[in-house]
């Protein structure tokens, strides 16, 4: 039962070739028993040659005839064929009965060979199918049960094992190892994940084993977004294929009308006879079509949509391709952009009596309770140092925070928040801070209580509900709670500074060159931070243009300012708060984030790994298509016209014809698959 199985599978994946072959053989043979005189042999072997090559055009041909009632270039190399038998069965001079096989066995073949080339564009898109596996272990009572990626719910916890690929989204909940996401971002190295992070389906898991809990259905996964998004790209026509079908439809008429009139009056205008006119109208109905121009674009555009999907490019259809390589102007979001969007610690600079890992550790031990980015940050920067969280802790939004940190207050926060305490600011440090923020920087103060007496609230470890009690000079100090007042009667002292900063991307500044040797006229940052800042930003990465201070609507206008000028504008940003901004450009390109949403829906492309780099591997991969494209198109049409005109001065027969018609078609198709590289 197996080899009739295997057999079926060939013969249906390669039906076209398998076709053409049988064409070709019975085609020999039929010329073969002409040759040796066996007319009856050779006119049963013939049409039969003529059957089985021909019927998947002439099927498609009919189809497009009677149901979108428009002639198309099969149907008009069919009927080229049936005339040239017709006219060798009526003349009695049977080779030209070869030769219309031999057009059907060519443009079997040049179809054969199209499919062949366009599937290894499909089957680079396609690849993007196969990454995910169809079951997953699924942890019941403590059990691994294997059940199918359908049947998954959010809430239900899997088990990946080494080296298996993850089969749907989610957060691991047990393990650590290094997930290779090259499939998905377009990342060369494995990233290292544990407990928190989440994983993407169809990526590969390291050495560790990982305990992974579903939060979206599988259908929502990332892996099938960007599989429905292929194929949108795959079935959605750009402007200029669009173009290209319309003109063929008025072009097949004009070759009709252009055949009969040809096949009726050269007899009359010129003298020629009969044969010699139906025969040079059946090779103009050949050389006339216009199949090499109809394959100048797709495969191209579509190579380069595959190739962009293995490097972490996702094109949401042909025309973005196409406009990316247009593009004359880009402006960039700041935060989450041209920055990482995650803040970090830039610089300590304590006061003289106090050390830099003293101020860190003190900031650090009072933020460990919080959940503010800076304080996630300046925790992230102390992770190595050796401290203890404070107590009675409390928070004060928008102004600082406050705790006891080894029987001491310690204050941190803004300047003025920790100015209601301390009655003069160092003006050293004051200056620096200064010279911090116009860099735009975000600076920190650290301060705390002077003297280290014993505190009398019971042991470190215990909040007291009480009031905070401290026998000094006969004075109460009050609570921390619920409003952490300090007591203005005890001495505090600056320890000193925390800069704070959000990391440039590395890669930001030489993206920024590189656009500029494309010839990228004009280059802006958009931002909706503080004027200081953007320019600090721009500045490191080289941007000379800055527009701060900005609301969402304001980059929309600043997007369409840009077009009036430039026309062809990108904008490229998080995919959140520059939606209306990305819908506006004509290309909008968002930085995935791994899978934003917001970004999948909003942007024309979707940078997977976040990498600013691939822009202008984007520009240059959309530059490159419509180079190949302007090719393609001046070889149809040069191949067109050279056997238009060897047609008319009769240098050329129907066969001849045919290898020059689909000979130009398949290297149009194999000009388009270079983009693939």
């Amino acid at each position: 039962m197996l080899y009739p199985q295997r057999f079926t599978q060939f013969t249906r994946e390669h039906a076209d070739i398998l076709a053409a072959l049988v064409c070709g053989l019975l085609l020999f043979l039929g010329w073969f028993a002409l040759h040796l005189g066996a007319l009856e042999l050779a006119l049963l072997l013939l049409p039969a040659a003529y059957v089985i090559g021909g019927y998947e055009s002439a099927r498609e041909g009919l189809t497009t005839l009677f149901k979108e009632k428009e002639l198309d270039v099969d149907l008009l190399m069919i009927v080229a064929a049936i005339g040239a038998a017709s006219l060798g069965l009526w003349r009695r001079e049977y080779h030209l009965i070869i030769d219309g096989a031999i057009l059907i066995l060519i443009f079997a073949i040049s179809g054969a060979l199209e499919g062949y080339a366009m599937q290894r564009t499909e089957q680079s898109i396609q690849s993007l199918m196969s990454l995910t596996p169809d079951t997953a272990r699924v942890l019941l009572q403590g059990r691994e049960e294997e059940v199918s990626i359908s049947q998954l719910k959010v809430g239900d916890e899997i088990v990946v094992k080494p080296g298996e690929l993850i089969p749907t989204d989610g957060i691991i909940v047990s393990g650590y190892s290094t997930i290779n996401q090259a499939a998905i971002t377009g990342e060369s190295l494995p990233v290292e994940k544990t407990v928190g992070a989440e994983v993407f389906a169809g990526t590969l898991n390291g050495y560790g084993a990982l305990q992974i809990k579903v939060h979206k259905p599988a259908q929502s996964s990332l892996i099938q977004r960007v599989i429905r998004l292929v194929e949108q790209a795959k079935t959605e026509a750009p402007p200029s294929q669009e173009f290209i079908d319309r003109f063929e439809k008025g072009y097949a008429k004009v070759i009709v009308v252009a055949g009969i009139l040809l096949a009726t009056l050269p007899p009359f205008l010129w003298g020629w006879d009969w044969e010699t006119t139906i025969y040079r109208a059946l090779t103009f109905l050949v050389v006339a079509s216009p199949c090499a121009l109809m394959a100048a674009i797709m495969p191209t555009l579509l190579s380069g949509i595959a190739n962009g999907a293995r490097q972490g490019i996702l094109f949401k259809n042909g025309a973005q391709l196409e406009k990316i390589g247009k593009v004359r102007a880009i402006a960039f979001d700041k935060t989450g952009t041209l920055t990482t969007g995650q803040v970090q610690v830039f610089q300590v600079i304590p006061l003289s009596k106090y050390t830099q890992l003293d101020v860190l550790k003190a900031a650090a031990s009072v933020e460990s309770s919080s959940e503010h980015p800076i304080g996630k940050a300046i925790v992230q920067a102390a992770a190595d140092l050796n401290w203890v969280g404070a107590i009675q802790v409390q928070a004060i939004p928008g102004q600082g925070i406050v705790g006891i940190f080894k029987e001491q207050q310690v204050i941190v926060g803004n300047a003025n928040f920790v100015q209601q305490y301390v009655t003069n600011l160092p003006e050293e440090l004051g200056q620096m801070a200064q010279c911090l923020e116009q860099e735009g920087k975000t600076v920190v103060w650290v301060a705390a209580q002077e003297d280290t007496g014993t505190w009398g609230h019971g042991d470190a470890g215990k909040e007291d509900t009480g009031a905070l009690r401290r026998e000094e000079e006969g004075k109460l100090l009050p609570t921390l709670s619920p409003s952490p007042r300090l007591p203005v009667f005890v001495s505090y002292q600056v320890m000193g500074i925390i800069a704070i900063a959000d990391e440039v991307r590395v890669q930001a500044a030489a993206t920024i060159s590189r656009l500029k040797k494309l010839g990228v006229e004009q280059i802006v940052m958009l931002t909706g931070d503080n004027q200081e800042t953007a320019n600090s930003v721009a500045k490191t990465v080289g941007i000379d243009r800055v527009y701060a201070q900005l609301l969402p609507e304001d980059k929309l206008n600043v997007i369409r300012r840009l077009q009036q000028k430039y026309q062809t504008v990108a904008m490229v940003g998080d995919g959140i708060n520059d939606a209306p901004a990305l819908a506006q450009a004509s290309v909008g390109i968002a930085m995935g984030g791994a899978g934003s949403d917001v970004a999948l829906e909003t942007a024309d492309i979707v940078l997977m790994a976040d990498r600013l780099e691939k822009i202008a591997v984007a520009i240059h991969l959309g530059r490159r298509s419509q180079l190949i494209v302007k090719q393609n198109i001046v070889v149809a049409l040069g191949f067109i016209v050279l056997l238009l005109v060897g047609n008319f001065l009769g240098n050329i027969n129907l066969p001849i014809g045919v290898i020059g018609h689909e000979g130009s078609t398949v290297l149009v198709t194999l000009s388009g698959l270079r983009l693939l590289k």
